[in-house]
């Protein structure tokens, strides 16, 4: 990840834990306390985190048709999706 005031680089994927929902996509912009993702999913069930992140591996999604945008104040943490992001529904 860049090192600057905001540790996420825009363009880059990632994979996002809110205290709710977890979400896989592509940053295109952080503004006013939002992330904006392109290519986003939710996430339902990731099945073992450490598979996840390590293999790509998720149990459910449900892809977005279009860009999502997720509160910064819901966020508990946020790391590198490495892998293709998810775009069909499983």
């Amino acid at each position: 990840m860049a090192k600057s005031k905001d540790a996420l680089k825009v363009g880059d994927a990632y994979i996002v834990r809110t205290v709710t929902f977890h979400y896989t996509g592509r940053l295109k912009a952080m503004w006013d306390g939002w992330l904006v993702l392109t290519d986003a999913a939710w996430v339902a069930d990731s099945g073992r985190w450490a598979d996840a992140l390590a293999k790509g591996t998720l149990n459910e999604v449900e892809p977005y048709v279009s860009e999502v945008c997720i509160n910064r104040a819901a966020i508990v943490d946020v790391t590198a999706w490495t892998h293709d992001l998810p775009r069909a529904q499983k």
